[in-house]
């Protein structure tokens, strides 16, 4: 009887310990935050760090799961089909619009986290360029919603013509002419991305229609809010007009590219491609080591500025971590480190940031106005701002952002476009383009392997070119 009560006593005393140790971990259990951002787009040393300032400011701990993502549609298919809960997510600016459409996001700075960073000292979010927000204030939202109360700009660039030196001129580069040049046969690649092709044939259709009817001159454009306009037209009129340009264009093309475009230009398998501002920098770098020679342009027609920026979906479960998460991201220590370890361009700029301009800037320079996007706080011109040497694939001069346009989302029109990309690439596929698809999909799980390694040996010599560049101007 003594043995049994003995058992009973310890299987009491088992559960009772086993319960306080779940209470116990229970009460500090660490706090998780999922961030989804595009592949090789931050500095990752930011992310611990990160955890660690959160613990500071608010007495929690807080662990970070970081994945990324390479496809906008495919970021937003895992959240539109709720199987994932992300708590911050960073995508291009169509898709923010399309988010805010369909009330998928919650808003980032209420009023409560507001005030609970200014009484902390900690708000950032006034860093971002009252530029960077005009062109937010910009994409469609429902009625009474601001697009910059659910989105927190964080990177951007221009859409434009990465060429050959060697073999195409500056002024030849300066239009979208190029791209139908016949000399320049299977040596154009061009961006597998339909929206960032599409609205630049837009504007430069148009503004040849406008020329051939003598409403501008022949080195003039359609003007920026002409521009603006067309970044919203999905018409069946308009999709017509840039597929029979494409048609035109694709005998001319080697092939589409979703990322090895900046390969087959540092290798000069290629000579011109429609490209990114941010992916023209790195190939112009990498290039350079090889002797290969690289510029990149937009040309005078018009093009596209985009937009990459932070949000909070609705299915988000951590809304405090996620808030401090984007204004950490918005300190301009922080956007100065973001950049030197991507390449890309923040949307933060302080006087910080001006300052350190000469040091992110590293390649071929030109003195460019940036006062559209260095504003002090009381709204001014940041001094110096409007005569800046720079790089200006990093930071465009005035003239080139006056005629740039920001993308839309094309809603129920999305389709119809798809469809007239389908159609544009489907009839040009070679036997050798073929073989190259074949290849390349038999080849995408050890592609993917080899980027990872490749993003880490470009940080490294990025961030070793950039040593070399400052040690050589203190010199």
């Amino acid at each position: 009887m003594r043995r049994l009560l003995y058992n009973v006593v310890c299987v009491v005393a088992v559960l009772c310990a086993a319960t306080l140790m779940s209470c116990s971990a229970n009460d500090e259990r660490m706090e998780i935050l999922k961030v989804y951002n595009w592949g090789d787009y931050i500095d990752e040393d930011l992310i611990t760090e990160f955890e660690e300032w959160y613990e500071e400011q608010t007495g929690e701990s807080v662990e970070v799961i970081y994945q990324t993502f390479d496809i906008n549609e495919v970021m937003l298919a895992k959240i539109e089909n709720g199987e994932a809960d992300f708590d911050v997510v960073c995508p291009s600016e169509y898709i923010i619009e399309r988010m805010m459409r369909n009330d998928m996001l919650l808003p980032i700075l209420t009023p409560e986290f507001e005030a609970e960073i200014d009484a902390a000292g900690i708000n950032y979010f006034d860093c971002v360029s009252p530029y960077i927000k005009e062109q937010f204030s910009l994409l469609e939202a429902p009625a009474g919603c601001d697009p910059n109360d659910y989105s927190v700009g964080y990177m951007w660039g221009t859409t434009g013509i990465l060429y050959n030196e060697a073999y195409v001129t500056a002024e030849e580069a300066s239009s979208w002419d190029l791209m139908f040049d016949q000399r320049l046969r299977d040596k154009i690649f061009v961006k597998d991305a339909f929206r960032d092709v599409y609205s630049p044939m837009l504007i430069y259709a148009k503004t040849l229609e406008a020329r051939a009817a003598g409403l501008i001159g022949e080195d003039e454009n359609i003007g920026i809010e002409t521009i603006r306009e067309l970044m919203y037209d999905s018409s069946d009129e308009s999709i017509a007009l840039v597929e029979s340009y494409l048609k035109r264009m694709k005998d001319l093309v080697a092939g589409w590219e979703a990322d090895f475009g900046k390969e087959m230009m540092t290798q000069e398998k290629a000579w011109i491609n429609l490209m990114w501002s941010g992916d023209a920098v790195w190939a112009i770098e990498e290039a350079a080591e090889v002797g290969v020679s690289l510029g990149y342009t937009v040309p005078v027609e018009g093009s596209v500025v985009w937009f990459d920026g932070w949000v909070i979906p609705k299915y988000a479960r951590n809304l405090r971590a996620a808030r401090y998460f984007i204004d950490y991201m918005c300190m301009p220590e922080n956007a100065i480190r973001n950049m030197d370890a991507t390449g890309y361009v923040s949307v933060v700029a302080t006087q910080e940031v001006f300052d350190a301009l000469e040091d992110l800037c590293y390649g071929d320079v030109e003195v460019c106005d940036l006062s559209y996007l260095f504003v002090d706080s009381d709204g001014m011109p940041i001094e110096g701002s409007d005569s800046v040497l720079v790089d200006p694939v990093l930071y465009p001069d005035r003239s080139v952002i006056d005629r740039c346009g920001v993308m839309h989302d094309s809603g129920d029109r999305t389709d119809k476009m798809l469809e007239m990309w389908s159609r544009v690439k489907g009839d040009n596929l070679s036997t050798g383009m073929l073989v190259g698809i074949i290849l390349f999909f038999s080849l995408l799980f050890v592609w993917g392997i080899w980027r990872k390694v490749d993003a880490y040996r470009r940080r490294q010599n990025l961030k070793k070119r950039r040593r070399h560049h400052a040690d050589r101007k203190r010199a």
